[in-house]
């Protein structure tokens, strides 16, 4: 079985590595532009599906997985802030709120007609924090290309309250509990592909 992930995130790569299943990477060259009349779930569902599209047709013989994230607070998404100062602005609005993170996620096997696809659904609930404790966090971790600037996978789990939903690793923006349920619905047993190292 031959995997692609469609995608450079070297986060979503890493997360993917945890299934031991062997794969490549490919960007899609894709507009994530968001249309005016769709909502956050409808988008991110649409540019998963677009970006395993666009992978799927260098790879058509790949299952190729999309994977499209958005953090939204008060029906609003949250972007990447890309430096301190925006970083802490959003931390700010999001201070002691909670947060939902939609993730969509599709497969596709251009070449055998098949295509799957979800979309997750996780809140986090954030700590009333400090602006001291807000500056503090960021100074250390520098979370500037992460929706919501936290990396929860480190040192971002101290400002969480509490999480809510099936799959933490949708939070890092690829669900792995989703994506072993779509390779079963496409009838794929990863369990039978799974790489091991012998001692």
């Amino acid at each position: 079985m031959k995997i692609t992930l469609a995608s450079s995130s070297k986060y979503r790569q890493n997360i993917l590595k945890k299934l031991h299943l062997a794969f490549d990477c490919l960007a899609p060259d894709i507009d994530e532009a968001a249309m005016e009349t769709e909502t956050v779930e409808q988008q991110v569902l649409r540019l998963a599906i677009k970006k395993a599209k666009a992978v799927a047709l260098v790879k058509p013989d790949n299952y190729v997985i999309g994977s499209d994230q958005l953090a939204c607070f008060d029906g609003q998404p949250l972007g990447k802030p890309g430096n301190f100062a925006k970083a802490k602005q959003q931390l700010l609005l999001i201070n002691g709120q909670t947060v939902q993170f939609y993730t969509g996620l599709c497969i596709i096997h251009k070449n055998n007609q098949q295509m799957e696809y979800l979309v997750d659904v996780f809140e986090v609930k954030f700590r009333q924090l400090t602006e001291q404790q807000i500056s503090t966090y960021l100074k250390i971790e520098q979370p500037y290309d992460c929706a919501g600037s936290f990396k929860c996978e480190s040192l971002g789990i101290s400002l969480f309250k509490s999480l809510n939903g099936r799959d933490p690793n949708s939070l890092i923006g690829l669900p792995l509990i989703g994506l072993v349920d779509l390779f079963n619905q496409m009838g794929i047993n990863i369990f039978e592909h799974m790489q091991h190292s012998l001692d």
